[in-house]
């Protein structure tokens, strides 16, 4: 396949990216919403907004307290529409970017070059993670507040006569984020610490390519096989997991509000997420960076390891399904001039170029091996 085409590889490996996502998203849900509120749970300790009867001791005490507590089984999906519209979105996106700035760099680089240096695999995927965060930060923001939203409800402050935060929707609580943190720009809190923790999916990949280069014969690196994939996917995410946890900690502090005094509350919100991590590590200790890092491995394993499951198979359906379309449309030769001829009027006026030969020639490929399968 020609290199100067890369739109319709980035759209199929994001489509199936996103698919993954949202089936590991719904697998793993609850165990999410656990490692949420271990995360934000000794800030609320502090503030008095929790009894140390109340507060979890490990994951599977957070498990057995809020099935006994709130209601059983649905509980434990509070906020999940949110949180998978978010993943999906988010999936999309990186994959898009990330498939796209890499083929890009690759053919800057030199056409018949397949990787780059390490320092370039990990540039591409903070920029990827960068651009999709900045779509889906307020989302995000919506998804830690419902999560911790029965926390919310039992603090002293929350008075008995305002709504509950379990009962509040998605808009209602945009507006409420919104308002707290002082107009539109506050929807996009946790944002710094989403800039720092794109070094997590690029440290993934980057893992799982050095993993799949030292444990896979060079013969299977196409297709390792499923069991393989999902092992190499979820190790690399565990790896990836543990160098940036404490960020994500100040990321599900920052999103969720801490209640101080206004003028750290002001140099909490200029210094960001390195200024809130700093602040824990001095106030709370190094543990308190780690809170729950059991839990968030143990998801990350099995969430990351589904996903590229997922979306290798997901994938491989796209591109038959592709195969068979322009197979197809080769078919009808008054589609295939048209088609031509509007590719045509593109070169003239450039800038689709490139991608308009390419789709061109994907689509001859195509109709060829539809045809044969159809066949």
């Amino acid at each position: 396949m020609p290199r100067a085409s890369k739109l319709l590889p980035s759209l199929g490996h994001a489509s199936s990216g996103a698919a993954g996502t949202v089936i590991s998203t719904l697998l793993t849900y609850p165990l999410d919403l656990v490692n949420t509120r271990l995360k934000v749970q000794r800030q609320l300790r502090l503030d008095d907004s929790l009894s140390e009867d109340e507060c979890y001791r490990s994951v599977f005490d957070a498990f057995v307290k809020i099935y006994d507590t709130e209601g059983g089984i649905p509980a434990f999906f509070s906020g999940l529409s949110a949180d998978v519209l978010k993943s999906a979105a988010d999936s999309f996106l990186f994959f898009l970017f990330y498939t796209w700035f890499r083929a890009r760099r690759l053919v800057g680089r030199h056409p018949d070059l397949q990787y780059l240096r390490v320092v370039e695999e990990l540039a591409v995927g903070a920029a990827a993670g960068a651009c999709a965060k900045l779509f889906t930060t307020p989302v995000s923001n919506v998804v830690t507040r419902r999560q911790t939203a029965s926390l919310l409800d039992r603090s002293p402050s929350s008075s008995p006569t305002r709504k509950q935060q379990t009962q509040k929707g998605f808009w209602e609580v945009l507006r409420e984020i919104q308002a707290e943190k002082g107009g539109v720009l506050g929807l996009w809190a946790g944002y710094s610490a989403s800039l720092v923790l794109t070094l997590n999916p690029s440290l993934t990949f980057f893992l799982q390519a050095i993993l799949k280069r030292v444990l896979v014969d060079r013969k299977k690196w196409d297709d390792p096989g499923s069991g393989v994939t999902f092992l190499l996917a979820a190790m690399s995410k565990v790896g990836a997991t543990a160098v940036t946890y404490p960020f994500q900690i100040g990321k599900a502090r920052l999103q969720m509000g801490r209640k101080s005094s206004e003028g750290e509350g002001e140099k909490e919100k200029r210094g960001g997420i390195f200024n809130t991590v700093a602040r824990i590590r001095r106030e709370e200790g190094v543990r308190a960076l780690y809170d729950g890092i059991g839990g968030e491995l143990l998801k990350g394993f099995f969430n990351h390891g589904t996903t590229m499951l997922t979306k290798d198979v997901v994938h491989g359906v796209i591109i038959k399904l592709y195969y068979i379309v322009a197979g197809f449309l080769v078919q009808w030769p008054a589609l295939k001039r048209i088609l031509v001829g509007r590719m045509r009027k593109r070169n003239e006026k450039g800038g689709w170029q490139l991608v308009g030969r390419g789709v061109l020639a994907d689509l001859v490929k195509g109709g060829r091996i539809g045809a044969s399968m159809m066949r």
